[in-house]
C-alpha cells in the first residue's frame, strides 16, 4: 500500500469525495423504508390522506438527493481508479524502458503486454469497486441493524445466525478463487505471445504453409485459458446463487416469524415491510462485501504480477557511473580483459578475455563463425550488457563511468533485426535527431543509399510505413535504419551485419560514403561477407568468443588459418556460382 499511496495523493479529493457520496445514498436507503412503515401504521391506518402526501414528498426529495450523492460517488470513484490506473500504467511502462536485455530476458513480451493492461485493469476496477462500496456496504449493513434492532430486537437476533454463516461462505470462496485468478492470468500471458509471435511472424508461417499447426498451437492455448477462467469463474458463479438462497431464506424466515407477531398485534404491519426491507440491506450489503473480496482475489493476484514489474532490480543504471557529463569525443574504444557469461551461473563463456583497442576514426571488420561473440562484443559498447570481467572504455573512460543517455547519444547502432515503428518514413529517420532538418534527412539518406528508393514512392519521405516497416523490402528497410543511425551524427557506429540484404554493389556505395560523411567517426562493421570488411583499417576475427585474428586483409590472409578459412570458402562459392 506504501507503493501504492503516491499514485493515490494526486487524487486524493476524489478518492475522499467518492465513498463520501456514496453515504448519501447510504442514509436514504436507511430511512427510507422507515418512513414507508410511517405511511402504513400511520398514513394509513387513519386514512390520512395529507400525512400520506407530506410523507410520500419527503420520500421523493430524499430520493432526489440519493441520486445525486449515488452520481457524484461514481464520478469521482471513476475518477479516481482510472487516473490511478493511468500513472500506474505509465510507471510500469518507464520501468520497461529502463530494463536491459537481461532484465527483458526474463519476461516474454506476451507477459508484459498483460501485466500492463489487463493486470492494472484488475487492480483499477477493484479501486472502482471499493470506492463505491467500501462504505456503502459497511454504512447500510450497520445502519439496517441499527434500524432492525430499533424496531424488533427480538426479531433482529436471526442476524447473529445467518452473518456468521455468511462470513464463514465468503471465505472459502476467497480461498479457492485466488490461486484459481493467479493461473488465469499466465493462462491470458500464454495466450498473448502466441497472438504476438504469430502476427509478428505471419509472412513465414505462409511461407512455411503452418498456418494450420499455427491455428492448432493457438487453439490449444486458447483452450487452457477457457478452461482456467471457467474454473476460476465457477467461484463467482456459484457465489451468487448461494448467496441469493441464504437471502431469501432469511426474509422467508422473518416474513414468517414477524407475521406471527402481526398476527397477535406485538408488530405493526408497517414495521414488518420495513424489517423485511432492512433483512435485504444487510444481506445485500454483505454480497457487495462478497463481490469486492472476490474482486481483489484477482486483484491481488494482478497487483504481485505488477509487482514483479516494479520490484524487477535493473542491472544497468548509472549508479556507478563517476562521469555523468562526459560525452564521447573522439571515439575512441578499448577492451580489457572482457570476459561475458549471458547466465551468471554457467561455466561457458561468450567472451573470453577480450583485449583490443580501436582508434578514433578507423574502419574496424569483425567476422566469424555463427554465434562466436561478435554481436555480443559490440553490445558492450553502448552498455547493452555489462562486462562481467574486465572493462570496455570509450576515450579512456570506463562506459559504467557515463551516463547512459550521454554514453548512448554517443553510439549509432544498425542491430541485425532491422525495427522501423508505424509512421512516415521521415519521422522514423528523425528518431536519430529529432531537430534535424529536411536537407539532413536528404542527406543522410543518400549517403545510405535509401534516396533512389524513397524518390520512386508517390509520397517520398512521407510514405506512411505499416507497423515494423512491412510494406518496404529488407534491403530497403536496412538502408533506412543506416540512414537514422547516419542522422545521429554518433562518434561511434556499429553496423551489425546490416547490410545482409543489400547487394554488393550498393553495399560498396554506403561504405565509399562513409569516408565523406564519416571520416572521423569510428566504424565497427559486422558482416558474413568477407568483401564487406576485406577494405578495413583493421579487421577483428572471433571464433568461440575469443579473438583469433587481428590485423589487416593481406595479413590475415597470410597467417590467420580461420580468416583463410573464411576467404577461400567464400571465394570458391563466387566461383562455382558464376
Amino acid at each position: 500500500m506504501k507503493r501504492y499511496l503516491k499514485y493515490i495523493k494526486p487524487y486524493w479529493y476524489a478518492f475522499i469525495l467518492g465513498p463520501i457520496l456514496m453515504i448519501t445514498e447510504v442514509v436514504g436507503e436507511v430511512i427510507l423504508p422507515a418512513y414507508m412503515a410511517k405511511i402504513i401504521n400511520i398514513g394509513a391506518a387513519n386514512r390520512d390522506v395529507p400525512y400520506i402526501v407530506g410523507t410520500g414528498i419527503t420520500m421523493i426529495i430524499i430520493a432526489f438527493v440519493m441520486m445525486a450523492g449515488g452520481i457524484g460517488g461514481a464520478w469521482f470513484a471513476s475518477k479516481a481508479s482510472i487516473s490511478f490506473g493511468a500513472d500506474l500504467r505509465n510507471d510500469c511502462f518507464k520501468k520497461v524502458q529502463k530494463f536491459s536485455f537481461t532484465n527483458i530476458d526474463t519476461f516474454s513480451t506476451g507477459s508484459l503486454v498483460t501485466r500492463l493492461t489487463n493486470d492494472i485493469t484488475q487492480v483499477q476496477n477493484l479501486i472502482m469497486m471499493a470506492l463505491r462500496m467500501m462504505l456503502r456496504a459497511p454504512g447500510m449493513l450497520i445502519g439496517a441493524i441499527i434500524m432492525a434492532f430499533s424496531m424488533n430486537a427480538g426479531l433482529a437476533r436471526i442476524f447473529l445466525v445467518i452473518m456468521p454463516v455468511m462470513i464463514v461462505v465468503i471465505t472459502i470462496i476467497m480461498r479457492t478463487a485466488f490461486p484459481r485468478f493467479t493461473m488465469m492470468q499466465k493462462k491470458l500471458d500464454k495466450v498473448n505471445s502466441n497472438i504476438q509471435e504469430t502476427l509478428q511472424n505471419v509472412r513465414v508461417i505462409k511461407s512455411f504453409v503452418r498456418g494450420e499447426y499455427e491455428e492448432e498451437r493457438f487453439s490449444r492455448s486458447n483452450e487452457d485459458l477457457k478452461d482456467s477462467s471457467l474454473r476460476a469463474f465457477k467461484v463467482v458463479i456459484f457465489q451468487m446463487p448461494l448467496m441469493a438462497f441464504i437471502m431469501n431464506a432469511t426474509t422467508l424466515l422473518v416474513v414468517w416469524m414477524g407475521g406471527k407477531q402481526v398476527l397477535v398485534g406485538d408488530m405493526p404491519v408497517g414495521n414488518l415491510t420495513a424489517f423485511t426491507t432492512y433483512i435485504v440491506q444487510v444481506l445485500m450489503s454483505l454480497m457487495m462485501l462478497a463481490m469486492v473480496l472476490l474482486q481483489s482475489s484477482r486483484a491481488i493476484a494482478s497487483a504481485k504480477r505488477i509487482n514483479e514489474v516494479l520490484d524487477t532490480e535493473i542491472d544497468l543504471t548509472d549508479d556507478r557511473a563517476g562521469k555523468k557529463d562526459a560525452l564521447v569525443q573522439k571515439g575512441r574504444i578499448e577492451f580489457r580483459g572482457v570476459s561475458f557469461r549471458y547466465y551468471k551461473e554457467s561455466q561457458e563463456k561468450v567472451l573470453d578475455d577480450i583485449n583490443l583497442t580501436i582508434e578514433p576514426g578507423q574502419t574496424v571488420g569483425i567476422i566469424g563463425s555463427t554465434g562466436c561473440g561478435k554481436t555480443t562484443l559490440v553490445s558492450m559498447i553502448p552498455r547493452l550488457y555489462d562486462a562481467d570481467e574486465g572493462s570496455v572504455l570509450v576515450d579512456g573512460v570506463d562506459v559504467r563511468d557515463y551516463s547512459l543517455k550521454n554514453l548512448r547519444n554517443g553510439v549509432g547502432m544498425v542491430l541485425q533485426k532491422n525495427v522501423l515503428f508505424s509512421g512516415t518514413i521521415e519521422e522514423n529517420l528523425m528518431w536519430g535527431d529529432e531537430d534535424a532538418s529536411e536537407e539532413e534527412v536528404i542527406k543522410a539518406s543518400e549517403a545510405a543509399q535509401a534516396a533512389a528508393f524513397l524518390q520512386t514512392f508517390p509520397d517520398g519521405w512521407q510514405t506512411q510505413l505499416g507497423q515494423g516497416g512491412v510494406n518496404v523490402s529488407g534491403g530497403q528497410k536496412q538502408r533506412l535504419c543506416i540512414a537514422r543511425a547516419l542522422l545521429k551524427k554518433p562518434r561511434i557506429l556499429i553496423l551489425d551485419d546490416s547490410t545482409s540484404a543489400v547487394d554488393t554493389a550498393t553495399e560498396a556505395k554506403i561504405r565509399e560514403s562513409f569516408t565523406g560523411t564519416l571520416k572521423e567517426t569510428t566504424k565497427l562493421i559486422i558482416a558474413q561477407r568477407i568483401t564487406s570488411v576485406m577494405e578495413a583499417d583493421q579487421i577483428v576475427v572471433m571464433d568461440e568468443g575469443k579473438i583469433v585474428g587481428l590485423g589487416r586483409h593481406q595479413e590475415l590472409l597470410a597467417d590467420c588459418s580461420a580468416y583463410q578459412e573464411i576467404y577461400y570458402s567464400q571465394m570458391e562459392r563466387q566461383v562455382g556460382a558464376s
